[in-house]
């Protein structure tokens, strides 16, 4: 199940923008989604802390943030990989903006550029339900490095999160700067018996959990990578933050959609959008 992070996962906190905070326990992890379970907040206290730290110019120079208040990688340079609940329908669409190549939204030398179509999963539903990706394709290529996708299927070890999102569940704005942490994978049994506590089902096989404690994504979070080294040392894309119950709440872990998954369709969409 793969859900957060990949090798090392970075905890996502940057933005600057108002964020909702939810009536509700399940969340997506940006700032325009919301899960339909929202009648079980009260019995858990939200920590106040997400244990990020700040990354410093240049790392990570793939992420990117999306105007609706969610995260991104660049896959290629003119596309960018994102979770299926941040980018809505496959067609064309030119409402997004994308700030790449900066680490601080703010920065001078951050680039701003448009989407000019989305491809969705076709099997897309909700976030709890699985197929929770989406490419977009940009108005021009970027000068950026881009991020590849994991050709294993890993879903052990830990990972690095990334994100512009919340720093605490209860926050109300989220970051300027890009936030990262590191996370282990938790099994697959042990997420989905602790969501179903809630009655939500964790599509096992599409997804990957990971967290600990004091430690995890939250709003605005969404769509930005889980990311691990290969082989030869090099970063790549092994999962796509997606929901969670709260924000570093003990037992829940966030939740990432599995890319090894979906890699042969990802890579057509990619293809299809360069």
């Amino acid at each position: 199940m793969v859900r957060k992070a990949a090798l090392v996962v970075i905890v996502l906190l940057v933005t600057a923008t108002p964020a909702r905070a939810g009536t509700g326990s399940f969340q997506a992890r940006d700032d325009i989604g919301s899960f339909r379970a929202r009648d079980v907040i009260g019995s858990f206290r939200a920590r106040d802390v997400i244990g990020g730290d700040v990354a410093g110019a240049g790392r990570f120079p793939w992420a990117v943030r999306l105007s609706m208040g969610c995260g991104g990688a660049l896959t290629a340079p003119r596309v960018v990989l994102t979770a299926g609940h941040c980018a809505g329908p496959s067609g064309p669409n030119t409402r997004i903006t994308v700030t790449a190549g900066a680490t601080d939204l703010k920065a001078r030398s951050a680039i701003t550029v448009r989407s000019v179509a989305v491809f969705r999963s076709p099997d897309f539903v909700t976030e709890t339900s699985g197929d929770d990706w989406a490419v977009i394709r940009l108005d021009r290529e970027l000068a950026v490095p881009t991020l590849p996708i994991t050709r294993e299927n890993v879903d052990t070890g830990e990972f690095t999160v990334m994100g512009w999102g919340q720093t605490r569940e209860t926050a109300l704005r989220q970051e300027r700067r890009l936030h990262y942490a590191t996370v282990p994978a938790i099994p697959d049994k042990q997420c989905a018996a602790a969501y179903r506590k809630f009655g939500v089902k964790l599509v096992e096989d599409e997804s990957i959990c990971a967290g600990r404690h004091g430690v995890d994504t939250c709003q605005g979070d969404s769509g930005g990578p889980m990311v691990g080294r290969d082989r030869s040392g090099r970063w790549t894309q092994i999962g796509i933050v997606s929901w969670g119950l709260g924000c570093a709440r003990d037992g829940y872990f966030g939740v990432y959609t599995q890319i090894a998954k979906f890699r042969a369709e990802i890579e057509e969409a990619t293809s299809r959008f360069s």
